[in-house]
Formats: C-alpha cells, structure tokens, sequence
C-alpha cells in the first residue's frame, strides 16, 4: 500500500496522431491558465465551432487525448480558415479543470473580449498580455513545425 508520502507519477495519455502542433510543459501550464474566465471563453467543440464561424478571434486550445478523434478533427481546419490560433495540450481532463468544468472539455476558444458582461481594466490588461504572450509562443511552435 503506498503512503501520504510517495508521489504519484501521472500516467501517459494516449495522444492523438493528428496532435500537432503540441504545447510544451512550459507552453501548456501558461495556456492553461488562460481559460479561466467564463465570461472571455467557449468551451465543447459546438460552441467553439459556432464561435469561430460568427468570426470571434482567439486562441483555441484543443485536448490531445479526445475520443473519437472525428470529434475535432474538422476544428483545426476551422482554424486555419478563419485565421485563429491553435494548439494542442496533452489531457482533456486538464483542459476541463484550466476552465473550472467537471466534466472533460475536448476544446476551448479562448477570447480577448467578454461575450457578456464587462472585464475591468485591470484584468482586460492581465488577459491581453498573457494572450498575446501564449499567441506569440503558438505562432513559434506552428513556424517550426514546417
């Protein structure tokens, strides 16, 4: 029986073949932290796919372990249609906890502006940095993978 004491160590997910490009740890922790404000974020694929045709900008951010893949396989395509960023992250049961679900979320548009509501300024300009930091950095890993 293991003690209070041991770690655990978390076991591999099974990422998708088509999970490219993929968020490094470093990436990943800073795009996860992202997603937490409901009033500036879609989650669920129908959601996300709505939002992108209404030509909302952001960063979607997809789970690498979703199945069956044919679930998202048409959102990167989306993606690069409409010019919105897009990046993997290893585990849909992160991606659901970054953005306070219970429930495995397989992808999330994440928004520079509230659909409803007011931000105030403060977290406006906290959110705009962080995003355009993580925009940065996507773009980079997108770049290098051709």
């Amino acid at each position: 029986m293991g003690s209070d004491t041991e770690t655990e160590k978390k076991t591999p997910v099974a990422l998708m073949p088509i999970a490219k490009p993929l968020a490094g740890k470093k990436l990943c922790k800073r795009t996860l932290k992202l997603p937490p404000r409901p009033s500036a974020s879609s989650a669920e694929s129908k959601e996300v796919v709505k939002s992108i045709r209404r030509g909302n900008k952001g960063l979607c951010v997809i789970a690498g372990n979703v199945s069956p893949i044919d679930v998202i396989t048409h959102v990167p395509i989306l993606c690069e249609e409409a010019n919105v960023p897009y990046i993997y992250v290893p585990s849909k049961e992160d991606l659901a906890t970054a953005g306070t679900t219970k429930r495995p979320t397989c992808c999330v548009l994440v928004l520079t502006k509230p659909t409803k509501g007011e931000l105030s300024e403060e977290v406006k300009d906290k959110l705009k940095s962080d995003y355009d930091q993580v925009v940065t950095e996507v773009a980079e890993a997108t770049s290098a993978m051709f």
